[in-house]
């Protein structure tokens, strides 16, 4: 029963207010009604009206005029004060959604009543910290940066004065997996920090460019092309290195795995889904959402030679969660991974 009374409820708050108080409003129209015609059948009763007069007809044309224009000036009003009472929390939610997708977003004014400015203020400063928590992040992986590859390269150039032929290939293995990890871990840490514009993007361009440098490294990678007289996908706004390096993620993951990729856009009026097949092992059911966690490998499916660290697809998972979409993974019936990377166009 309550599922039911959701389902026709409204779903915005302005809505429920107003739902509310028109009911009220009813509820004291339809009481100040049944006083009137008690009071009417009272004056019958004392021989003040004529007893062959029919009840409703009693009912005086001012007092029916009274209640439509009470019922349609406290609705208009009540719909102009909900309006002006909520109008606080979209402003709010609007800031929130636009601070998650620019650091740099302008602060909410402090004005309104005083439970708006101190949830203005609130925001405000919750905004601040964040942004001054991401600015120390970044010094410290430049930092980082610069003090992880700076031993990494020495330790290169002293591996090359080893003579021993075994031990310098050992060395220099042990000395490539620490970069791959450094190289990861910095990746996913730097994350969607960067100041770069949002833009239209021209996803069709934008993968035919990344198929192209996989042809160039040797790579069996397929762009499958629209049929014909399908109309091309609008341009997806978005930051574009951040789109470009999820996608080089999933083609680089099934390249590694598989021993070809292919590669098409399925294109719906309120999402662009990128998606990604290859024909390697795929991933155990249980492990498709686990798989997506940072650091996470599963050497059962994925080879431990391929050097990665478990990054890419957690890249791929937050850059998705950045523009508003997701990342699916699921076995193909016929064999291999299908990676979907939805993004809303909105």
């Amino acid at each position: 029963m309550r599922l039911k009374l959701q389902r026709w409820l409204p779903k915005t708050l302005s809505g429920r207010m107003t739902l509310i108080l028109v009911a009220g409003l009813l509820a004291a129209q339809a009481a100040g009604l049944v006083w009137h015609l008690n009071e009417r059948a009272n004056l019958m009763a004392a021989g003040h009206v004529h007893a062959g007069m029919p009840q409703m007809d009693a009912l005086p044309l001012r007092f029916i005029v009274h209640v439509a224009l009470t019922l349609v000036a406290l609705i208009v009003a009540a719909l102009v004060a909900v309006r002006w009472a909520t109008r606080p929390l979209q402003q709010l939610a609007q800031a929130a959604n636009a601070f998650a997708h620019d650091l740099d977003a302008p602060p909410l004014p402090e004005s309104g009543p005083e439970e708006v400015r101190q949830a203005a203020e609130a925001f405000n400063f919750m905004q601040q910290r964040l942004r001054g928590l991401v600015v120390e992040r970044g010094r410290a992986l430049a930092a980082v940066s610069h003090d992880l590859r700076t031993p990494l390269t020495r330790m290169r150039l002293r591996a090359e004065l080893v003579e021993d032929p075994a031990l310098q290939a050992k060395l220099d293995a042990d000395i490539d997996s620490m970069q791959a990890m450094v190289d990861g871990v910095l990746s996913y840490l730097r994350g969607l920090e960067d100041t770069e514009p949002v833009q239209a993007i021209n996803m069709e361009a934008l993968l035919s460019s990344i198929v192209d440098d996989q042809h160039a490294l040797g790579h069996r990678v397929t762009l499958v092309e629209r049929s014909a007289g399908q109309p091309a996908p609008a341009a997806l706004h978005g930051k574009l290195s951040v789109l470009r390096r999820a996608v080089i993620n999933l083609v680089d993951n099934a390249v590694t795995y598989g021993q070809s990729a292919a590669v098409h856009i399925h294109d719906e009026p309120g999402v662009i889904q990128v998606v990604v097949d290859d024909d390697g092992p795929g991933i155990p059911p249980p492990d498709l959402q686990r798989v997506t966690e940072p650091f996470v490998r599963l050497d059962a499916a994925r080879a431990l030679a391929s050097g990665g660290v478990g990054m890419g697809l957690a890249i791929v998972r937050d850059a998705a969660a950045f523009h508003g979409g997701s990342l699916r993974l699921e076995n193909r019936p016929a064999g291999g991974l299908r990676a979907v990377l939805a993004l809303p166009r909105r």
